[in-house]
């Protein structure tokens, strides 16, 4: 199963209905999406406008790829979870967003393991097709490590 989240925020409609039609062209692929406050009503994959938080991790648990803006709490949590994570950053240009942070952000992260950015809509449906093949990467912790902890106190109390 696909999960696709738009975060809680905003609306996201570009990316939604590319991924419908992608579903629509691939009825064997189960695909679910949390669509936010947009305007675009999928025809064909199962969505809801918001999820309650503990849906959200229910579907994100049993999904083999999450689909996002390219929000840190969806990456983080599919790093900590280990899934995959394909990102496809807001554009304000677009009015998706009030500046162009996704862009750095999906710039900064396109390198790491076990996340994958699509720049456009034609690039969001190749990934799509290529949606067994993309690999997590290695768990994250969701929380620092007692070191760093400690150094930082130090550091804080010096």
């Amino acid at each position: 199963m696909i999960f696709v989240t738009v975060g809680t925020q905003l609306p996201f409609d570009r990316m939604i209905r590319v991924i419908d039609d992608w579903a629509g062209q691939h009825p064997d692929v189960e695909v679910f999406a949390q669509i936010g406050p947009g305007t675009y009503r999928p025809k064909h994959m199962a969505f809801a406008d918001f999820v309650p938080p503990a849906r959200a991790d229910e579907l994100t648990r049993q999904a083999s790829l999450i689909v996002a803006h390219a929000g840190m709490g969806s990456v983080l949590t599919a790093l900590q979870l280990q899934r995959p994570i394909l990102i496809v950053p807001r554009r304000a240009a677009l009015g998706e967003h009030r500046n162009e942070h996704q862009l750095a952000t999906a710039r900064w992260l396109q390198s790491k393991p076990g996340i994958t950015v699509a720049w456009d809509e034609a690039e969001l449906a190749q990934r799509l097709d290529q949606h067994d093949q993309l690999r997590p990467a290695s768990r994250i912790e969701a929380t620092a490590a007692p070191e760093l902890i400690d150094r930082l106190m130090g550091f804080i109390n010096s």
